[in-house]
């Protein structure tokens, strides 16, 4: 309720409030084929209590992507 007031309130006194607004969320992909956990449920049904080791700091590609009216905004790191 306090979002949707506030949104509400700002949209009152800006109309193009809706063009300020900026979502944004990044990704990391590990090129050596490991899944993150974090991002991903794999279940086996053959044996859930195989694991692969991965080294402490594997080779990454992180690609952080905004979108908003103006447009979409990427990045990789």
């Amino acid at each position: 309720m306090r979002f949707v007031e506030w949104a509400q309130n700002d949209i009152a006194v800006a109309p193009d409030f809706h063009k300020r607004i900026l979502f944004s969320d990044e990704a990391h992909f590990w090129l050596n084929g490991y899944v993150s956990k974090q991002n991903c449920r794999i279940w086996s049904e053959a044996n859930p209590q195989v694991y692969v080791e991965t080294p402490l700091h594997p080779e990454k590609l992180t690609v952080w992507c905004a979108l908003w009216a103006g447009g979409i905004l990427l990045q990789k790191r």
